[in-house]
């Protein structure tokens, strides 16, 4: 391991022993998100199934299995949207948390190999488990129904003799859970609410290649102690049997901090891994190496390069989510005036809601601020916070019905906004609603698992100081900065830096190779160059794009339909002195107009800094058919003296005007064409057309819009 790294580990170890010494408990998920980058198939650009994807997140399974031996591979349902007739696919590795085996000669998946699946074998298997599961004492018997699943169990934990005529209960020959659509309620098993649990047995066909494979569909379990009990007696009864391979499908099962369930899923464009969540950061760290190292050898990346050599993040986010050993255990609830204060602080540093998040935020996009919703309900938010501050103890469910109303985006989505609290104390959600989690989604995925940590630790942070602090008491209303100001890097930037500082004065200061990580803006350079004793750099802004249409309209489908065809860029100057004055005189223009450039200061000294907002290129369907394409734009830096001016022009594809003929392989090959792309050329000062001023309306004070000039 090099310097480098072993710098990093210990400061996320002496992060940990921070909170440790404080006597707080904070664990802490991910939601990393993994693409093919070098295809452009619709289900690695847009669409969440297709033909590869399974393959790929059950490879990734695979050699997660071998990493823990003795866990067990689950298949259970993931999410259905309106437009899917069938719940999407759900790999899983349900492993104990002490690395011990959950049963000995447990029968493994076999992901995709051909194995035998008679009915013979199947018959002594289910022969020998009812015979294991009345000697446990949970007294069960068996029945035949139709179809592949057709050999059944039912059986109780009570000691109890269940009723196993089907002509009495249609409930005993339902089909397969993984065979029809979630109901509005939900995917309940009312048979498990009865105390009954119901298995079935057979040989169905598995997955995409439609190979048969020896099966069993599992009930909705109570709690952990009985699957793992029951886990082990299927152990039992196959080794019995000769059966070695059995795919084990159905109901999710529980979990608590004895085991940990780790899921692979589609997404559009993505394969998501909802990793178990980790005690600490170190363990984080940990968990996160091999994931990253698991997606590459199977050919799967964090990011997307661009055909012009754009990078982007893998296109599905990267969500956080935070809570504490057990449901009573959270944070949440050991400090009910965390939730509260958490949202007031985020409220107040849009660098948490911006400096990470990927490239679509905002009203619409999927993780809005409150400050973002309709003014009303930021208006209401108040009087609910002001509320919660009198409350002595909130219970966790006065808490969640106080905040929830307001932690959803314009069309009432919860699951779609900055701070997701489906999961903290949500009676409605059955089975995972009341499990003391916050979920943070305004990140995109990190590039590395040290970037991921790094953000995992800031969490942690920013909660253990809210935990014992009220640092900011009152909800700030940014208004019109917060999509102007905020918009740039400089400003964020700025922001961060207050957080980062309110956590070293609370003693919760993240060290300097943590605070390298989470400061690096690196990715966000479009170009920059030096002309006389100025620097000039071009940066990366954030765009709020609009919605095409209405929010209900598109509520089913996983994405919504907007105008991304508006770029925004942040243009700086700096002196090569420290002065402010060693830039007077000096003018850049954008086109012919004069830009008001902010002075503004920062650790490296003196900086100008403004906005500029363009219409990069004419979408298919968009708004404002009268604007065309505003690319390539062209930049002028005109110093106080001497013949010569600097034309600075920014293209989107190849300066010739030509498209790039492939994909950059590298992103080596994807910063030769960003450089390329940024043009830079003296020219003599008589070439220079008259400048002006821009119009008034197309001034903000931050930005300056070319589509309104």
């Amino acid at each position: 391991m090099s310097s480098e790294a072993n710098e990093f580990d210990a400061a996320i170890r002496a992060h940990d022993e921070t909170l440790e010494s404080r006597g707080l408990e904070v664990w802490v998920g991910a939601e990393p998100t993994f693409t093919r980058r070098s295809s452009e198939s619709p289900e690695w650009l847009s669409e969440a199934l297709g033909e590869s994807k399974q393959h790929y997140a059950a490879c990734i399974l695979r050699r997660m299995h071998r990493q823990h031996p003795g866990s067990l591979v689950l298949r259970t349902i993931g999410r259905q949207y309106a437009d899917e007739d069938l719940p999407r696919w759900n790999l899983g590795l349900y492993r104990r948390r002490d690395g011990r085996a959950l049963a000995d000669s447990l029968p493994v998946d076999p992901m995709g190999q051909v194995v035998s699946c008679g009915l013979e074998l199947m018959q002594a298997f289910w022969q020998r488990l009812i015979s294991v599961l009345n000697r446990q004492g949970w007294y069960g018997g068996g029945f035949q129904a139709g179809g592949d699943m057709g050999l059944r169990i039912l059986f109780r934990l009570d000691g109890g003799r269940p009723l196993v005529d089907p002509h009495q209960d249609s409930r005993l020959t339902r089909p397969s859970l993984h065979e029809h659509a979630i109901p509005l309620s939900g995917a309940v098993d009312d048979l498990a609410t009865d105390g009954q649990y119901l298995i079935a047995i057979g040989c169905p066909a598995v997955g995409t290649d439609n190979i048969r494979h020896p099966c069993i569909e599992l009930p909705a379990f109570p709690d952990v102690p009985s699957f793992v009990t029951f886990v082990r007696l299927v152990a039992e009864a196959a080794a019995g049997a000769g059966l070695r391979q059995l795919v084990w499908r159905g109901f999710t099962q529980p979990v608590d901090n004895s085991v940990a369930w780790t899921t692979l899923t589609p997404d559009p464009a993505v394969v998501e891994i909802n990793a178990a969540p980790a005690v600490d950061a170190r363990q984080f760290l940990a968990m996160s190496r091999p994931l990253y190292a698991m997606a590459e050898a199977e050919g799967l990346s964090a990011y997307r390069l661009q055909y012009n050599g754009n990078l982007s993040d893998s296109g599905g986010g990267g969500q956080f989510t935070l809570g504490g050993p057990s449901p009573a255990g959270s944070p949440f609830f050991l400090h009910p005036q965390l939730l509260p204060r958490l949202i007031r602080y985020l409220v107040r540093h849009p660098a948490l809601s911006y400096w990470f998040a990927p490239a679509y935020v905002g009203s619409f996009s999927q993780s809005p601020r409150p400050d973002e919703n309709v003014r009303e309900s930021f208006s209401e938010l108040s009087v609910a916070l002001q509320q919660l501050a009198t409350t002595d103890k909130p219970q966790p469910e006065y808490l969640w019905r106080s905040l929830s109303p307001f932690l959803v985006d314009t069309s009432g989505n919860a699951h779609r906004s900055e701070l997701n609290i489906e999961k903290l104390w949500n009676p409605y959600l059955p089975a995972r609603g009341c499990l003391g989690l916050v979920e943070f989604r305004a990140f995109r995925m990190a590039r590395d698992a040290e970037a991921a940590a790094s953000i995992a630790a800031l969490l942690r942070a920013v909660v253990a100081l809210l935990s014992e602090a009220d640092v900011v008491p009152e909800l700030i209303d940014w208004g019109s900065e917060l999509h102007d100001r905020f918009a740039l890097p400089f400003y964020l930037r700025q922001d961060l830096d207050r957080v980062l500082a309110d956590l070293e004065s609370a003693g919760l200061g993240l060290g300097d190779p943590i605070t390298r990580r989470l400061c690096d803006d690196s990715a966000l350079l479009v170009g920059q160059t030096d002309f006389g004793d100025c620097h000039v750099e071009v940066s990366q802004a954030i765009e709020f794009w609009p919605l095409l249409g209405d929010a209900a309209s598109q509520e089913g489908g996983s994405s919504r339909l907007v105008d991304a065809s508006t770029t925004r860029l942040q243009l700086s100057l700096r002196a090569a002195g420290d002065s402010d004055s060693d830039l007077d005189g000096w003018q850049l223009l954008a086109g012919r107009y004069r830009l008001p450039m902010r002075h503004e200061r920062d650790e490296k000294g003196s900086v100008r800094v403004m906005g500029l907002r363009y219409r990069s290129f004419v979408p298919w369907i968009g708004l404002h058919p009268g604007i065309g394409a505003q690319a390539p734009v062209s930049l002028t830096l005109v110093p106080p003296t001497g013949d010569r001016v600097l034309r600075i022009s920014m293209h989107e594809w190849q300066p010739q005007g030509a498209p790039y003929d492939g994909l950059p392989a590298s992103l080596e090959e994807a910063g030769r064409r960003r450089r390329e792309r940024f043009v830079v050329e003296e020219l003599p000062f008589d070439t220079l057309a008259e400048s002006a001023a821009p119009p008034a309306d197309a001034l903000s004070d931050y930005c300056l819009d070319l589509r309104r000039t």
